[in-house]
């Protein structure tokens, strides 16, 4: 999920985009397009997105959904809950658009979207077709220990006309208080990176809540997005150092044959196992096993903070 946003009404520039990349911490950037059009008759802010590389930035609950991946890329539009209900938008339906061009554009489901004040968004074909500004914005992944100091480095280059905004609430995170599955399917494997987070969460270490999984996923590789080799040698879609995957890789989900560190059915039940081992399962020594995950205290506030978001979307 993106920690920043940078935007500038008359596009980053691939110059400007290439020092974001390079900034210390950046992990990722992606960007897109944007502008505020009028659906049914109201005003809109919407994104135009690449779906396949989007899908690593959204909530896991969106993520997981083929049915917003598969509109989105059929040229749909996809709204959050509250502007389905406030543009008065039902599934299935086209509805009367002006931006550049006036357009009729269907309107597939909804889902809740990780950038704040973004109402909706369309792929690439729809935003070409809309006219909304080319690269409008760009969406970092950051998971450093000052937002603020990166903030105002990006701020530097885009210039004075751009805006960056934070996406990350930072607020004290009470381990206790995440959710834990206890209803795992008993056969089978997972279908998505939510259930697979979920279900090796439940099997492989019960007392410890999936979301930290999920979010230990989302910072190391984008849920899968970016497996890596990293600049420090680790592997996968969980990251593990090599000599770290001698000792705890696993076979997942009743898979035989050697251990994969590049397969998530492998790599996300060895880090529950690993997490586990190293006291995962109790809120009071929670913090711990990740600093061992990840030797780093900002690292420790980053998973929280990001698993606590998750809780609230799954609450």
């Amino acid at each position: 999920m993106p920690d920043l946003i940078a935007a500038v009404p008359g596009g980053i520039t691939a110059a400007q985009l290439g020092k974001i990349r390079k900034l210390r911490g950046v992990r990722a950037v992606l960007p897109v397009d944007g502008g505020r059009i009028t659906v049914n008759g109201r005003s809109a802010d919407v994104l135009g997105v690449p779906p396949q590389a989007f899908r690593a930035w959204a909530p896991p609950r969106a993520a997981a959904s083929a049915a917003v991946w598969s509109d989105l890329a059929s040229g749909m539009l996809v709204a959050t809950p509250a502007a389905a209900s406030r543009l008065g938008l039902a599934p299935g339906k086209s509805y009367p658009v002006s931006a550049a061009v006036r357009a009729r554009l269907p309107f597939g489901t909804h889902a809740a979207l990780s950038v704040r004040g973004a109402d909706a968004i369309v792929d690439m074909a729809r935003s070409r077709q809309l006219g909304l500004a080319k690269n409008f914005a760009v969406l970092i992944n950051a998971p450093v220990p000052n937002l603020g100091a990166l903030k105002a480095e990006v701020k530097a280059v885009i210039g004075a006309g751009g805006t960056v905004v934070n996406l990350v609430s930072y607020t004290e995170v009470q381990p206790g208080k995440l959710p834990v599955v206890t209803d795992v399917p008993t056969a089978g494997v997972p279908s998505s990176y939510l259930q697979l987070y979920q279900e090796s969460a439940a099997r492989y270490c019960p007392a410890m809540s999936w979301t930290v999984l999920a979010a230990i996923g989302e910072i190391e590789s984008g849920n899968g997005a970016n497996d890596g080799p990293s600049s420090a040698g680790a592997l996968g879609p969980m990251q593990f150092m090599p000599a770290t995957w001698a000792v705890w890789g696993m076979d997942g989900f009743g898979q035989a044959g050697k251990p994969d560190i590049w397969n998530p059915l492998d790599a996300v039940p060895s880090a529950a196992n690993m997490l586990c081992a190293d006291g995962a399962g109790n809120p009071a020594t929670l913090p711990q096993a990740i600093f061992d995950y990840n030797h780093a205290t900002w690292y420790v506030d980053e998973v929280l903070a990001l698993a606590s978001e998750y809780a609230k979307s799954y609450g």
